[in-house]
């Protein structure tokens, strides 16, 4: 029995876990790779899908479930398991996903032509999407499942997003028998919009997420009231508040906090309020559907008979035409994806903005290593939005406290459940975040390890550490054209991001671009010794 870790290795996207037991395989999540290393996504899979018996989902964000539909347009046939609503947010962010990928594909192949290079496939198209959705299956909470012969799993509430699990895994080969448990994402102890992430106590294994491992959020009231005054100063500016939403769980709890403002007359009825994201209304009716899965406070705001998502002067905004339209309104709180600004419809919305003092953007969730996002909070004074540099004069805010997932002291309360002395397996983190983690679980007596990508564990009471295994590539040259066209053009995107800089003085970033240039001259003369070779031969 065998767990290997094939993503989120010291980084917060493309969880992928592999399960083995007496010849089965399971896969725990397949996601997508976020921000900097989304070119990763076209790098042959560690496995041939075809063998994969079954796959299980933590909850449906896309750095979680976004790979499931490639999964099966290489050969998978198998099912895949997640709570139902888990299964129907799935339904509308792999759809959306495949629309974005088609035309990111078709951009990038135009810009390819006028290089000479090969066109860009996309990932997975609408219709490997719709042969996905054919292969899943829902279990409830707390229901024991066999999937295969040797492996049972109890999905148990994560607190997380909605329909998100914690999943307790059984395995059994011969006399061996051990527990693995996978936290998923997990919520905060003390939540808002989801139920409290359910306690488990026994384990061999526990692999825990670690994306906010090194640092806490402020309390609920502490975000709120940071919240409330952020819309006071737009207020007071008489500007726009642009706020990058993730559709799923963050788009509702920024509605729900801007009806309780109005609840409460700090919010004026009279501010038209923008939600620019027809996939976010979708998510919104499946989280309304399932109103009994959420926490109290979201329950007793039903009960009394008042739409929790449904803040005064909301416009739901359809089409591309209305979405522009928004540039000619002056005073207005704009809520559109995508979360990390790196696609969707917020980005004409920062092109817009970014540049007006009066202007405020609101960040309530993650900002990964090389997106729009990241680059604007750590500060860049001028980004490139939609093909044009843009100075950022607009007030930035950023309210961690919104975050769905569990910070570092929710994650130590958590983990402190466990009475079996289990091995904690840190992952789904930056390296600081899921070495601070680790180091943290060992100061309160448990055995915790941050592992490499591709790191293998044998699944014993021994809880014995194989060292990493270089796994062969399934699929081959088409995959690597298009990873390589990709890099070129990440490249440039750095380059040109470097020349805005201007006056840069850090002898080590000199250094690293200094050595940059060398790589890419070694490259070059390699590839031109090649072509000499062959041509003379």
């Amino acid at each position: 029995m065998r767990l290997r870790i094939l993503g989120a290795a010291q980084e917060v996207t493309g969880s992928n876990y592999l399960l083995e037991v007496d010849g089965r395989r399971v896969l725990v999540d397949c996601g997508l790779y976020q921000g900097a290393n989304s070119g990763d996504n076209h790098v042959p899979l560690d496995y041939d899908p075809s063998t994969i018996d079954a796959v299980l989902l933590t909850h449906a964000h896309l750095d979680h479930t976004g790979k499931v539909p490639l999964l099966v347009k290489q050969g998978y046939k198998g099912p895949v398991y997640g709570t139902r609503p888990t299964l129907e947010l799935c339904d509308i962010l792999w759809r959306d996903a495949a629309h974005i990928q088609k035309e990111d594909a078709e951009w990038q192949s135009r810009k390819n032509m006028r290089k000479g290079l090969p066109p860009v496939e996309p990932l997975y198209t609408l219709e490997d999407v719709e042969r996905s959705l054919e292969r899943l299956r829902s279990v409830g909470y707390d229901d024991v499942v066999e999937i295969v012969d040797g492996l049972k799993v109890r999905f148990r509430d994560a607190g997380h997003i909605l329909g998100s699990a914690i999943l307790e895994v059984w395995l059994k080969e011969g006399d061996d028998e051990v527990k693995v448990v996978f936290s998923g994402d997990l919520g905060p102890q003390e939540t808002v919009m989801e139920a409290n992430p359910a306690v488990v106590e026994d384990a061999d294994f526990v692999v825990i997420e670690s994306t906010y491992g090194n640092r806490n959020h402020k309390t609920n009231l502490e975000s709120r009231e940071e919240f409330r005054q952020t819309m006071k100063e737009m207020l007071k500016d008489h500007g726009k508040v642009l706020i990058p939403t993730f559709v799923v769980d963050r788009a509702q709890r920024v509605l729900y906090e801007l009806k309780l403002m109005q609840q409460e007359g700090i919010l004026p009825d009279n501010v038209p309020i923008y939600f620019d994201s027809p996939m976010g209304m979708k998510t919104t009716a499946v989280y309304s559907e399932h109103i009994s899965l959420l926490s109290a406070e979201v329950q007793e705001e039903a009960r009394q008979g008042r739409d929790p998502f449904t803040p005064k002067q909301l416009h739901i905004v359809e089409s591309v035409d209305e979405s522009k339209a928004i540039n000619n309104i002056k005073h207005a709180i704009v809520l559109a994806g995508s979360g990390m600004c790196n696609g969707g419809r917020i980005v004409h919305h920062l092109k817009n903005n970014l540049f007006r003092e009066n202007a405020h953007v609101v960040f309530v969730g993650y900002q990964a290593k090389g997106t729009l996002g990241r680059r604007l909070i750590d500060g860049s004074k001028v980004v490139r939005v939609a093909g044009e540099e843009v100075s950022v004069k607009a007030k930035l805010h950023t309210i961690n406290g919104f975050s769905a997932h569990a910070d570092r002291s929710d994650l130590l309360a958590w983990a402190k459940n466990f009475k079996t002395d289990p091995l904690f397996i840190v992952t789904h983190g930056e390296p600081e975040a899921s070495g601070a983690l680790a180091a943290s679980l060992q100061e309160e007596g448990f055995s915790a390890v941050v592992p490499k990508l591709g790191q293998e564990f044998v699944l014993s009471k021994a809880k014995e550490v194989v060292s990493v295994q270089e796994v062969p590539p399934v699929f081959g040259q088409e995959t690597f054209e298009n990873r390589l066209a990709m890099a070129l053009e990440e490249i440039e995107q750095a380059a040109e991001a470097l020349k805005l800089e201007g006056d840069i003085r850090d002898s080590s970033v000199i250094s690293l671009i200094v050595s940059a240039e060398t790589l890419l001259k070694t490259a070059r003369e390699k590839l031109e010794n090649q072509k000499e070779r062959a041509a003379n031969k």
